[in-house]
């Protein structure tokens, strides 16, 4: 699929092409660091083996269940494998081209970017794919649960026509709204909305933040609200939602970006890394081929995050809790 929730438009990136990476060590800021090995247990011997002095480059994309990934992930090598790190907070086509550059060793979360793994892995051979991370994605359109309550057959895109005065805003110009998140993520929903002849204009929160904000509201006040979203996504276990049925989808029904007419696929979300990276080898390299978790672990992690604890802490939390699962990530 060409088109992601997350993939970036090329204004914007050109700029940001200079990879102008702003890195911190771990959750903290101030440059790379290199930490202890863990004393809090858990038996594996892992933790007595050096991981180097070269960082461990990591690309932080920008969004909080990333941003999970990135927590669990950047303690568990700088606590049980002496590694230094780098996180680097840059949209997701900027951290590919982090490959070529040699700036990002690691993607930890690829939503699809067909496109981009023909350019870097297939035809550049600058990254490989290094396995399943664990979760799996979703993107559709989704109404806060009251509504799909209250409006059984709002759940059926056939008939958004029907209700579509309910989402009506002062921005939507007479038809109703369909929400979107960040203007520079490229979706399908402009080509949906016209390919199925919807009575709706698509408007933009212009952040995850707005959307959840949004969500939150429609949620606690009972006000109408047609949203682009996704899973895995910690907002939801607090503001529960139903999805749209769109037509269904079928491989290559959104191969033209101006005639897609379907819903977004699934995905089944990866890691992909810098070749020269895994060619190298060590304790670093084996941990993340191994690092794989569900859509619950990450999601717990990210709401504690959004409750307002550090990365460290959220992740040392989840890490003392699901020992078996990280000795199990850093075996063999």
């Amino acid at each position: 699929m060409v088109n992601t929730r997350r993939k970036f438009a090329a204004v914007g990136v050109v700029a940001a092409a200079a990879l102008m990476l702003s890195a911190c060590a771990g959750s903290s800021s101030g440059g790379s660091t290199s930490a202890a090995p863990s004393t809090s247990g858990g038996g594996s011997t892992a933790a007595t083996v050096a991981c180097g002095s070269t960082p461990v480059q990591i690309a932080d994309n920008p969004w909080v269940g990333y941003e999970a990934d990135v927590a669990v992930v950047d303690y568990v090598l700088r606590t049980k494998l002496n590694c230094q790190t780098k996180i680097s907070k840059v949209a997701e086509q900027v951290s590919w081209e982090g490959f070529g550059s040699g700036q990002i060793d690691v993607i930890l979360e690829n939503w699809g970017h067909q496109d981009l793994a023909k350019k870097y892995i297939t035809d550049q051979k600058k990254a490989v794919d290094l396995g399943s991370a664990g979760n799996n994605g979703v993107i559709g359109w989704f109404v806060p649960k009251w509504m799909a309550d209250k409006y059984p057959d709002i759940t059926d895109w056939n008939n958004l026509n029907k209700h579509a005065d309910l989402f009506k805003t002062a921005e939507s110009g007479g038809k109703g709204q369909l929400l979107d998140g960040d203007p520079s993520y490229v979706t399908n929903d402009e080509a949906l909305v016209k390919n199925l002849n919807l009575n709706y204009a698509v408007k933009y929160a212009g952040s995850e933040a707005g959307l959840i904000t949004a969500l939150k509201n429609a949620t606690e006040k009972s006000t109408p609200l047609l949203m682009y979203f996704y899973t895995p996504q910690w907002a939801l276990a607090k503001y529960p939602v139903a999805q749209v049925k769109l037509p269904a989808y079928t491989p290559g029904c959104d191969a033209d970006p101006k005639k897609v007419a379907c819903d977004y696929p699934p995905y089944p979300l990866n890691k992909v890394a810098r070749a020269d990276w895994v060619t190298a080898g060590g304790p670093a390299v084996n941990f993340i081929k191994n690092f794989s978790w569900t859509n619950d672990d990450q999601n717990s992690v990210a709401a504690a995050i959004q409750g307002g604890a550090t990365d460290d802490a959220a992740a040392k939390a989840w890490v003392d809790a699901n020992q078996a699962k990280v000795d199990a990530w850093l075996a063999g």
